[in-house]
């Protein structure tokens, strides 16, 4: 059975700070043609660029996946596309007034929420879903990351990760179809590692960042000194760590909220190919770079098995 494309009915906004940029930035979100798919558009530039959601458009996956058309630039666009994705949309305009997407609380759900906000309709063009015909393999032997697309008529994504840390070890999830991703996975937020935030914060980034969008794990015992500088940084009155190593009391939604933070971050990377297919996605240790490689692999299949080209 063939479905129809998809877009919102109305356009919706959501306002918040990026994560790396820390400037306050205004999404809005607005109904687009059959056969569009993602596109983003810097209305703060002149003559207002847009840039394709297209995995040919990515140019750095160092904190997050960001994409460009010339001078125009998006920066972490994985939270967006999987919430887009994960409402069943095919076709949307994301306008922008600034280079960085906003961090909110560090998951998706917050652009769900918003989507669901203004509708789904459908439109009179069916949906084309592409099934590559054969296993895809990819391995990063200097990251240990594999990933597999299997042919598979649904849409799944089986992610594990294994940080051979004491707070953070072995985890795995399962997003059983595109319908699962909004209750299960779109609350699941970023994390980080406190020797990493460390190191953000001596580069000047995650200048948006603070305790309430990010999971931080303490991967070292902290002095009372090194607490209240943190409490600082993060303009908190106070800082303190859970037993298991999560820092600020923040509870967790789902015992492997990491690892399904992962699969929200391959299932919104994936979107990057540039349209529907179908198959089952396995992912030991992925991370935005090989996403995007990924994502790469999968393109080209598309295009050599179907005879088209995704622009």
């Amino acid at each position: 059975m063939m479905n129809k494309q998809k877009t919102i009915k109305i356009p919706v906004e959501i306002k918040g700070k990026g994560i790396h940029t820390g400037c306050t930035t205004t999404l809005r979100f607005l109904p687009a043609p059959p056969n569009s798919g993602y596109i983003f558009k810097r209305v703060d530039l002149p003559e207002q660029p847009v840039v394709k959601a297209l995995v040919q458009n990515v140019f750095d996956t160092s904190r997050g996946t960001s994409i460009k058309n010339g001078d125009a630039v998006v920066r972490t666009v994985e939270h967006v596309l999987a919430a887009i994705l994960g409402c069943d949309i095919d076709n949307i305009l994301i306008e922008i007034d600034s280079e960085e997407t906003p961090i909110l609380d560090g998951s998706s759900a917050p652009f769900t929420a918003c989507l669901q906000k203004a509708g789904i309709v459908e439109q009179d063009v069916f949906r084309i879903v592409y099934n590559p015909q054969k296993k895809i393999y990819f391995k990063d032997t200097d990251k240990d990351v594999e990933m597999w697309l299997i042919p598979d008529e649904g849409y799944r994504i089986s992610t594990m990760i294994d940080y051979n840390n004491k707070v953070l070890s072995s985890q795995n999830a399962l997003l059983k179809s595109i319908s699962d991703f909004n209750q299960n996975f779109s609350k699941a937020r970023t994390f980080v590692f406190l020797s990493e935030v460390e190191m953000l914060l001596q580069r000047n980034l995650i200048q948006g960042g603070d305790i309430k969008n990010a999971v931080v794990f303490v991967d070292r015992i902290l002095s009372t000194e090194e607490l209240d500088h943190l409490a600082n940084v993060f303009k908190q009155p106070k800082v303190t760590v859970l037993k298991e190593g999560v820092l600020n009391n923040i509870e967790l939604y789902y015992p492997n909220e990491p690892a399904r933070h992962k699969t929200l971050d391959v299932f919104g990377d994936l979107c990057l190919v540039g349209c529907r297919f179908s198959g089952h996605i396995i992912a030991n240790k992925p991370g935005h770079k090989t996403n995007v490689e990924f994502a790469k692999l999968i393109q080209n299949q598309i295009q050599k098995t179907y005879g088209i080209e995704i622009t």
